[in-house]
């Protein structure tokens, strides 16, 4: 008896596939016969605030502030990870109580806490403990929204941060660190041009979904009357009214950035993964003129 041949098998029909897809073409199509013939969107208001100045000076400090937290966060995260991974004891100890408070207090709570700072501390002084003291400032003057908010992502930032790269660093094979040794390297070169690039193909992506994180976080500013995206079109809708339509503006300028974001994300997730296989489908293989797959 012959053996079958694969090549000529019959497509299996599974139904229940056909079924699951005209149920989700028809909750598309009702989505969209919601979002288009519902007249309370009100999507000429959508189109009208937009683009408008204030809306547009929101978004780019919502971003700027996302950048700046993310930025700082990274490099004390850094620290912190080098500081959790060390056989130095106290050091290894304040960098995991750091993380456990800031990453166990909720970022509204620590943005309150910032801007009412001076309550504790009137004034914020630079010197010598117990000694002579270099500069002082009136910590109501020093203490902005803008600086509150800075100071309290960054710190929430940083403590999610140094599990990620802890994390990423503890992914690479220790065998590629001896390697490394063996093959002369010395302890900054095996860092950066052995450790380093692998470790970033693990950290990026949950570093990636931190900085969305942040980018959305950066809403809870406008408790403390910081001028983001989200404070911009509050301002409008208490003029105006118009409640769901400014809602709308905030949301499309949200989802435009974490979508750009992503598309930079995912460009440098293909840099760093140069040369390692994902697990995922596979190219499909081009047959020779004698049949054998290439």
């Amino acid at each position: 008896m012959a053996a079958d041949d694969v090549a000529r098998a019959a497509r299996r029909v599974r139904p229940w596939r056909w079924v699951a897809g005209l149920a989700l073409a028809l909750v598309a199509l009702l989505l969209v016969r919601f979002l288009v013939t519902n007249p309370r969107f009100e999507w000429d208001v959508v189109a009208e605030y937009l683009f408008d100045p204030s809306v547009l000076s929101g978004l780019g400090t919502t971003v700027w502030l996302a950048v700046a937290a993310t930025a700082i966060g990274a490099v004390v995260g850094a620290l912190l990870a080098a500081a959790q991974m060390s056989d130095f004891a106290p050091a290894r100890w304040a960098a995991t109580l750091y993380i456990g408070v800031f990453r166990g207090i909720p970022p509204l709570v620590q943005l309150i806490f910032w801007f009412n700072l001076a309550y504790l501390l009137p004034r914020i002084s630079i010197g010598v403990p117990f000694g002579p003291t270099f500069a002082s400032w009136d910590a109501n003057q020093l203490i902005t929204p803008v600086t509150a908010a800075v100071i309290g992502l960054s710190l929430v930032e940083s403590a999610y941060m140094a599990e990620i790269i802890r994390g990423g660093l503890l992914g690479v094979d220790p065998g590629q660190r001896d390697a490394a040794r063996a093959m002369g390297f010395t302890p900054g070169q095996t860092f950066f041009r052995v450790v380093l690039p692998q470790a970033m193909r693990v950290i990026i992506p949950p570093g990636g979904s931190q900085f969305i994180s942040v980018l959305k976080g950066t809403a809870l500013v406008s408790v403390i009357a910081m001028a983001d995206l989200l404070h911009s079109v509050q301002v409008i809708y208490n003029r105006t009214y118009q409640i769901v339509p400014l809602l709308i503006v905030a949301c499309l300028w949200y989802m435009a950035v974490v979508t750009l974001f992503t598309v930079g994300q995912r460009s440098l997730e293909r840099h760093f993964s140069r040369g390692h296989t994902t697990g995922g489908r596979s190219r499909r293989s081009t047959p020779t003129s004698d049949g054998a797959s290439a």
